[in-house]
């Protein structure tokens, strides 16, 4: 496919909340963890705005957090709309996994 950004964007945003639903995380964790999950390509660059995007829709907070090292991280949480949005976005993703291998497999 030429061009799967979008396409790619609203899965991230899925990915992303469903990451942040099990435990608290900051932008490089979520990263190394989406790379870990088969997100290869995937830089800081695509993440930063896709977490700024879902804290303005209200899914995601974040609270800076000073660690033991003395380096200050911005942890993620999710929110109650977000656990809605995560919970929306589970079953559009299973009716829409269904019906695209539905059609590939005939």
């Amino acid at each position: 496919m030429e061009n799967n950004t979008q396409i790619l964007k609203g899965i991230l945003e899925g990915c992303i909340l469903s990451i942040i639903s099990k435990e608290e995380t900051y932008g490089y964790e979520l990263l190394i963890k989406l790379k870990d999950n088969g997100f290869d390509d995937m830089v800081e660059g695509t993440i930063y705005p896709l977490l700024l995007r879902l804290e303005k829709k209200g899914f995601i907070i974040s609270k800076k957090r000073k660690e033991e090292t003395g380096i200050a991280r911005k942890y993620f949480y999710l929110t109650e709309i977000g656990e809605k949005e995560l919970h929306d976005f589970k079953a559009y993703w299973n009716k829409l996994y269904l019906n695209v291998n539905t059609i590939l497999e005939e």
